[in-house]
């Protein structure tokens, strides 16, 4: 397949159409519904990022592309010869022009567009200014000096399904009681005191640990995305209620976590907070510890704050497995 890597820890679920040279490295998440990524030639994606895209926000990467390490991108486009730090965001509807260099934890808002040559940082991001020329040295040096562009030959990378079931972990004499209902992709792992409720879904890289610490009960339709971690501090318990989605690459921390909420991609969840029903948490944003929310609030920043109300019950967002 024309020297396309894939590192034996990564994990492919759908249709990935791929040029030349593409590299994945360990850990790496990309997740197509309905035959929806694309990645140029000689693009590479690094060590635990996750890339999701979907039947109305497909992902096209272009050619000599480099993500850094625990990126997350969902629905975006993205140019030529970008160069993006470790940990950045991308979300539906974003586009991104050739040439740009992300600055690490990024976070690029729903329906971006990123003009080419631009140097972007921030949480949102912001457009700081446009390359210089010792900026473009150095995207060519990282390219080994060569940023000609090849015609796209594809290459289908194609993998049915997903396989049913995780690892699961003794701790002590406490073990994990996973609903038959409930699916658990193969790179799971779940350790101890937990319990998964009916039709949950725990998504590939996800690590669940219910140690001496105390209890985690995850309630029926409940989703928990890539490369998310689940855990708890010592005299706590972590609650998720029914039909709550966690996007990819979140860390949720000994709470409680009220029903039907969406935490978005990215986000923190810390130690003996509370999220009422139906909230919102917008991407990156950090809950602090025992801060607690009403319901219907829309949650969001570094430390969250709410922003707002949702006027109407949550929908689950189309990224969800």
């Amino acid at each position: 397949m024309d020297n396309i890597k894939f590192a034996e820890s990564s994990v492919i679920i759908g249709k990935i159409r791929c040029g030349e040279n593409v590299y994945i490295s360990q850990g790496a998440v990309l997740r197509s519904k309905d035959d929806s990524i694309s990645i140029g030639n000689s693009s590479m994606v690094l060590e635990n990022s996750v890339i999701i895209g979907t039947k109305d926000n497909p992902v096209k990467v272009g050619s000599k592309t480099v993500f850094g390490h625990k990126c997350v991108i969902i629905g975006a486009e993205i140019g030529n010869l970008c160069e993006i730090g470790n940990g950045v965001t991308m979300l539906p509807g974003s586009k991104i022009g050739n040439m740009c260099i992300f600055g690490e934890g990024t976070i690029i808002p729903k329906g971006t567009v990123i003009p080419d040559e631009s140097v972007v940082v921030g949480r949102p991001a912001k457009v700081i200014r446009k390359l210089t020329e010792d900026d473009k040295n150095m995207i060519k040096r990282m390219r080994g000096n060569d940023i000609s562009l090849k015609e796209f030959k594809e290459n289908i990378f194609e993998k049915e399904g997903e396989v049913n079931m995780g690892t699961l972990h003794r701790f002590k004499d406490k073990y994990p009681s996973i609903a038959d209902s409930a699916f658990i992709h193969q790179s799971a792992e779940l350790t101890g005191d937990v319990i998964v409720g009916e039709n949950s879904k725990i998504g590939s890289g996800v690590k669940i640990i219910g140690d001496s610490h105390g209890p985690v009960r995850i309630g029926k339709n409940v989703n928990i995305l890539e490369n998310t971690v689940l855990h708890l501090l010592p005299d706590n318990q972590l609650i998720i209620e029914d039909n709550v989605s966690i996007g990819p690459s979140c860390i949720v921390h000994g709470t409680v976590v009220g029903e039907n909420t969406v935490i978005e991609a990215g986000s923190i969840i810390c130690d003996y907070s509370k999220l009422g029903k139906n909230t919102l948490v917008k991407s990156g944003s950090l809950v602090k510890q025992r801060s607690e929310f009403g319901e219907n609030e829309i949650l969001e920043g570094f430390p969250a704050k709410s922003i707002g109300k949702n006027e109407s019950k949550m929908e689950k967002p189309d990224w969800i497995l």
